[in-house]
């Protein structure tokens, strides 16, 4: 059976729990699901908010080709991934990956390779707004982002 994954770019808020069910209803052979969900956070009590900007149409490509290298890696049954943008405040829900396969492993590792690959590939910018009305600039990546993505180039 061909599996396509659910890609979903989007301002509102997501129900991880619902788009879990929605990967197993009415199937029995799923054994197991591994859900990542990413939440804005605010390490020094500074930010207001992440203000997240995407190129629409082309942040849904770009992930949903992630989603179909995964999808060839691994014998998934089922795989959804969401993304917000906007104004997202410390505490909220950024970002939703749920991978359904037959194991654990190969769930684990394909929620793994997409948030490794969402954090370098996906076009999307954050921008931090203080608690000051200040603005904080834009977030820059992180070379711990592109260490993490990289291993999975000769695997």
């Amino acid at each position: 059976m061909s599996v396509e994954a659910t890609i979903r770019v989007q301002a509102a808020d997501f129900d991880a729990a619902q788009e879990e069910a929605l990967l197993t209803q009415g199937r029995r052979d799923v054994g197991a699901i591994v859900a990542f969900t990413g939440l804005c956070r605010d390490d020094d009590g500074a930010l207001a908010a992440l203000e997240l900007e995407h190129y629409p149409g082309m942040a849904e490509e770009e992930i949903g080709q992630v989603a179909r290298d995964a999808l060839a890696r691994w014998p998934l049954t089922g795989l959804t991934v969401i993304h917000r943008h906007g104004l997202i405040r410390p505490g909220e829900r950024i970002v939703l990956v749920v991978a359904a396969a037959r194991h654990r492993g190969e769930a684990f590792a394909a929620a793994e390779f997409m948030i490794d690959y969402l954090k370098t590939r996906a076009p999307f910018w954050k921008k931090e707004r203080r608690v000051d009305g200040t603005d904080g600039g834009w977030v820059a990546a992180k070379d711990a982002d592109d260490a993490a993505a990289a291993r999975w180039e000769n695997k």
